[in-house]
């Protein structure tokens, strides 16, 4: 009695792992900081859930249309147009059961055997296993800290083949919290208009959550929005994690293709959920400022404290609410009869001798780092990282 052989292909998500286990630690009785999982820890605004409880009473209770009710998919037309200059017809959206699906749905559609991925390194956790289970070919380009982990046009243009099928990046950047500036999208633009089969998936989830310029979209440059799936939703910017909506816009040839697999797969998403996020992305993004301006407090201080911890070395991210400091200069220490010899290693140790859940870097393609979410109280975070501080002393 055996499984598929595509499950032998999937590794269980890191992120959720880890998640799972200080969880069950906590159950134990343990005094566990979890800084593993990239969830705001605010609730969803009132205005959003209002809208909700109006869709219930209003007996919202069907099956919702397959891509997205009418009225959603305008409200996210405007979207686009409204903060990311993006022109979209409402046949070129897809709502789906979060980002997740929608990048699964996306890949799905376009990857075959032997098609190759390129990812920039560090990823999301994510991107490599739906790759594998498209049965496609990941193509790793590594960047690093000294780069702020981000692609440059000429490790693009080293990356690409006759296979090259799909760029897939984020940014801002879960792990890294980095964030391409238009410069730095126009220069991979430049590389990428010499390869027109290749299309391009922009997650952008983070879009909101940024502590400078305002994010571009590789899809308004040039003629990009004919080769771009953009993908967004409503998990990290307003606090929705637990309402699975996520969308794209894409050309109208990979929107219905993703309609036709999601056909099979989940049909359309919450119908409650979908009301609600009619005001989500009608809403100005001031409405949300008060997370942003709270992580950005939050990031200030992480940084501060991470970089008194001997072996840390931290960029400061530019979005997002994670910091993922290189720890290699730790690699073959020993703290408490324990020798670090991977980023593995130092998280599975600092859930053991100072109850801090972290996620190490090996999940993100990026085996020299380990990713830590701000995404939690002041108190929370100098708490842990005085015990970080410690258990590395």
């Amino acid at each position: 009695m055996k499984l598929s052989p595509r499950l032998e292909k999937l590794k269980p998500s890191a992120t959720l792992a880890m998640a799972a286990k200080a969880r069950e630690l906590k159950a134990e009785g343990k005094d566990i900081i979890s800084l593993s999982l990239g969830e705001p820890d605010f609730e969803t605004p009132d205005f959003i859930k209002e809208a909700a409880i109006e869709a219930v009473k209003a007996n919202y209770n069907h099956y919702p249309p397959l891509t997205g009710y009418p009225d959603l998919l305008q409200a996210i037309c405007k979207k686009f147009e409204r903060d990311n200059g993006l022109s979209y017809k409402p046949s070129q959206i897809v709502v789906s059961t979060g980002a997740k699906q929608s990048i699964y749905n996306t890949i799905m559609a376009l990857v075959g055997e032997g098609d190759e991925v390129i990812l920039p390194s560090p990823y999301w956790v994510s991107y490599a296993d739906i790759v594998n289970l498209a049965e496609g070919k990941v193509v790793e380009v590594k960047t690093g800290i000294e780069q702020d982990f981000k692609m440059t046009p000429e490790q693009l243009e080293a990356a690409i083949t006759p296979k090259t099928k799909v760029l897939l990046y984020s940014s801002p950047c879960n792990p890294s919290g980095s964030v391409y500036s238009q410069e730095e999208l126009e220069g991979l633009v430049k590389v990428l208009e010499k390869y027109p089969e290749i299309i391009v998936i922009s997650d952008e989830i983070y879009e909101h959550i940024t502590y400078g310029e305002k994010m571009a979209s590789i899809a308004s440059i040039g003629n990009m929005i004919e080769r771009t799936v953009t993908v967004n939703g409503l998990a990290k910017g307003f606090a929705m994690t637990g309402w699975r909506i996520g969308y794209i816009g894409a050309p109208e040839w990979i929107a219905k293709a993703c309609a036709k697999l999601q056909g099979q797969i989940t049909s359309g998403a919450n119908s409650i959920a979908q009301r609600a996020a009619i005001a989500a992305v009608e809403a100005d993004p001031s409405k949300i400022k008060y997370m942003v301006d709270a992580f950005k407090n939050r990031r200030a201080l992480v940084l501060e404290m991470a970089r008194e911890i001997p072996g840390f070395e931290v960029a400061e991210p530019n979005g997002a609410f994670y910091i993922f400091p290189d720890v290699s200069a730790l690699f073959g220490k020993t703290f408490n009869g324990v020798t670090i010899n991977s980023a593995t290693d130092l998280s599975l140790y600092l859930l053991e001798y100072a109850n801090v859940a972290a996620v190490t870097g090996d999940a993100f393609g990026a085996p020299n780092c380990i990713r830590f979410s701000y995404a939690a109280s002041e108190e929370e975070l100098k708490e842990a990282f005085r015990r970080i501080k410690e258990a590395l002393a």
